[in-house]
């Protein structure tokens, strides 16, 4: 045990110095975003996936991804996505697949005729190849990673080193950080969605990913905390965490991960005994009262700012007429496109375009559900229903995968407010589909059904 909470320790000392490394040298991002996929596919060729280290590697990735964007590590937008599909192939290589994983098959299928259709178009002035890519990277990721963990059995330990492994570089990301900008109250001056509060980079993807942080480390608090040191480490990074993902002025990764404390929160006390359930009571004063303190010294450090971002105010105090950023006009005119053209859609990633001609700009969408029911027509229902009800369905004997809700709501509030731009959301929901057990009686983790 001592050893093990050592190089606990010592991973998470490891990597808010790779923050300072990069910090300090930038060209060190671009270096990492080569080393890590070069390893990774060197630990899967050397164990031949008997582990399962395809998800452990696609875990890293997914969690460094927003590091590596902020510092110019990244090659472009969808390198960590397109990774992650490869180290996906490759564990269907090395460990095969769930025949019954057809279905996200045909979700891939069901991409097709909007590809079929933007593919023909000729009478926009569009990169068809680059639109494509950006808008269809996100959804191949999730059917791809979807086909690999689907009904793979996997231990709940072993479930909990994958989270570890996804959050260790997001202690990464709130280093560079602080680094970046150690005082906030210097650079809050409205209640807009803060870039020097989030490193020089999207407030929105940043918040995202720090909110995925605050869960993981929530949970490492309060099921893996062995010692108190340990706890006190834990509670240190979801505080800290907290922090810098409040003052991104961002609200949706927040708000995501206060929805998946409180669902995972739920299902932990849904399944305890009655000795467990006496202990929550301990579990939930405490949790509110970290909420409350991080709460109460981000509005201090914001001069109240905080408080007027949340209830939808300017610096003034006055009320602003939408809620969303902007986003309202985006998603009425998504829905419009989709009454339009209710059968196929107006095509993958044609909805940018048909945008620049209405509002005079090119404006990307940050819902995927209303961007699926636009380029895709009905075939993005179908494609939607399936990933909706599918998770679910394996639930039904699933019931020791505590984390199954918590996945699902982040994928799903996500995408609605942040799209598919990263790995994140896409990864997180295939985990959702993994076999959980606490204990599996005979060897057959790495086994499919």
């Amino acid at each position: 045990m001592k050893n093990t909470q050592f190089s606990y320790f010592r991973l998470v000392i490891i990597h808010a110095f790779i923050a300072l490394a990069v910090f300090a040298l930038p060209f060190l991002s671009k270096i990492l975003a080569l080393l890590i996929p070069i390893i990774g596919f060197y630990i899967v060729y050397n164990a031949k996936n008997r582990n399962n280290e395809v998800i452990l590697v696609a875990a890293y990735l997914v969690g460094i991804e927003v590091f590596l964007r902020m510092t110019g590590g990244n090659f472009n937008n969808e390198y960590i996505k397109v990774n992650v599909i490869l180290f996906m192939l490759a564990g269907m290589i090395y460990s095969n697949f769930s025949t019954n994983a057809f279905v996200y098959w045909f979700f891939l299928m069901l991409l097709i005729p909007g590809i079929i259709l933007t593919a023909t178009q000729t009478q926009y002035d569009t990169d068809i190849k680059k639109s494509l890519v950006f808008n269809l990277s996100g959804p191949v990721c999730l059917g791809i990673s979807a086909i690999y963990m689907y009904k793979r059995k996997i231990l709940f330990s072993d479930l909990q080193n994958i989270v570890l492994t996804m959050g260790l570089p997001i202690i990464t990301t709130t280093t560079y950080l602080f680094l970046f900008n150690p005082s906030v109250r210097d650079v809050v001056t409205g209640t807009q969605s803060n870039f020097e509060t989030s490193g020089g980079f999207g407030p929105n993807q940043v918040s995202t990913v720090l909110g995925l942080g605050i869960f993981i480390f929530f949970t490492q608090f309060i099921l893996f905390s062995k010692s108190k040191k340990a706890m006190i480490l834990n509670g240190f990074l979801v505080l800290f965490m907290s922090y810098r993902g409040i003052v991104t002025f961002s609200r949706g990764g927040v708000i995501t991960a206060v929805v998946m404390i409180c669902t995972f929160l739920f299902l932990l006390y849904f399944f305890s005994n009655a000795k467990g359930k006496s202990k929550f009571v301990l579990v939930f004063i405490l949790t509110g009262l970290m909420g409350i303190g991080i709460w109460t010294y981000s509005s201090i450090q914001t001069r109240g700012l905080i408080e007027k971002r949340y209830a939808n105010q300017d610096a003034a105090g006055r009320v602003k007429k939408d809620r969303l950023g902007g986003r309202e006009e985006i998603i009425d005119s998504e829905i419009k496109l989709f009454f339009e053209n209710p059968i196929m859609g107006v095509g993958a990633g044609m909805g940018k375009e048909f945008r620049r001609k209405s509002f005079g700009m090119e404006v990307a969408s940050h819902n995927e559900i209303s961007r699926m029911l636009a380029e895709h027509g009905l075939f993005g229902i179908f494609g939607l229903l399936l990933l909706f009800i599918t998770p679910f369905i394996l639930y039904i004997n699933n019931r020791q995968h505590l984390y199954f809700l918590s996945f699902f709501m982040f994928w799903l509030l996500t995408i609605n407010h942040a799209a598919m731009r990263t790995a994140a959301p896409a990864f997180v929901y295939a985990l959702t589909l993994l076999s959980v057990h606490i204990k599996i009686p005979q060897k057959a983790e790495n086994s499919v059904d």
